[in-house]
C-alpha cells in the first residue's frame, strides 16, 4: 500500500480550555498569535460553521437512509465533505509561508471530484424554469444552509487572498461547493420523491388583491 499524502493527526487534546485566549487572541497552527476578529479567523471560523451545518445535513440524510437507500450515497458524500473542510481549515489556519509538505490541504482532485458529482447529479433532475427556495424537505433546506454558508466563506477567502493569505485552491474549492450544495439540495428532493419549492413573485403579498 502507498503511503498516505498527509500526516495523521498527533493531537492530546486532555485540556479543553487553557485561559490562552482570554485577551482576544488565538494562535495559528503555524505558531503565530492573532486577534480572534482577524480576517483569516473569521474564514477558517466559517469554514468550521459549514462543516458543522454538513454535519447535521449528513445525520438527517443517514436517518432518511432506511426508508430511502438512495439517499446514503449523498450521505457519504456529506462525510466526505465533512473530511475535506477539515484540510482545508488546515491550510486556513497556517501562514502560506509555514506550510509542510505532508500537510492536509485541497487539491485539483477535491475540486475535480465535485464538478463530476455535479455533472452526474444534474443529468438526473429535470431542467428549471424558475429560481428554488429551500424547501420540500428538511435536508433539502438544510443543504441551502450549508450553501449560503459556503458562499460566505468562499467571499470571506477571497479577500483574503486579496492579501496573499491564501492558496487560490481553496478558493477555487469554495466555489465549486457551493455549487455543489445547490445540486445536492436539489437532488436530496428528487431523491426523496418531493417536488421542489418553485420562487413565485407573485405570492407575495403586494401582489395578492
Amino acid at each position: 500500500m502507498s503511503e498516505k499524502p498527509y500526516n495523521e493527526p498527533r493531537l492530546a487534546l486532555n485540556r479543553i480550555y487553557t485561559r490562552t485566549g482570554d485577551a482576544g487572541e488565538t494562535a495559528l497552527v503555524s505558531g503565530e498569535r492573532v486577534p480572534k476578529d482577524d480576517l483569516r479567523i473569521e474564514c477558517y471560523g466559517t469554514v468550521d460553521e459549514l462543516n458543522s451545518f454538513i454535519g447535521l445535513a449528513c445525520q438527517t440524510a443517514a436517518e432518511l437512509a432506511p426508508a430511502a437507500p438512495a439517499v446514503g450515497e449523498l450521505c457519504e458524500i456529506l462525510l466526505r465533505l465533512q473530511h475535506e473542510l477539515f484540510n482545508l481549515g488546515s491550510i486556513l489556519a497556517t501562514m502560506p509561508e509555514k506550510i509542510m509538505p505532508r500537510q492536509p490541504r485541497i487539491t485539483e482532485r477535491e475540486i475535480s471530484m465535485l464538478e463530476a458529482e455535479i455533472d452526474r447529479c444534474t443529468a438526473t433532475l429535470p431542467a428549471l424554469r424558475s429560481f428554488v427556495l429551500p424547501g420540500g424537505s428538511r435536508l433539502n433546506a438544510e443543504l441551502h444552509v450549508c450553501r449560503t454558508v459556503c458562499r460566505r466563506a468562499e467571499r470571506l477567502a477571497v479577500g483574503l487572498a486579496r492579501e496573499g493569505g491564501v492558496d487560490p485552491l481553496s478558493v477555487r474549492y469554495l466555489n465549486r461547493l457551493s455549487d455543489a450544495l445547490f445540486v445536492y439540495s436539489r437532488w436530496a428532493n428528487h431523491l426523496l420523491g418531493v417536488p421542489e419549492v418553485l420562487w413565485q413573485p407573485n405570492r407575495a403579498a403586494s401582489a395578492r388583491r
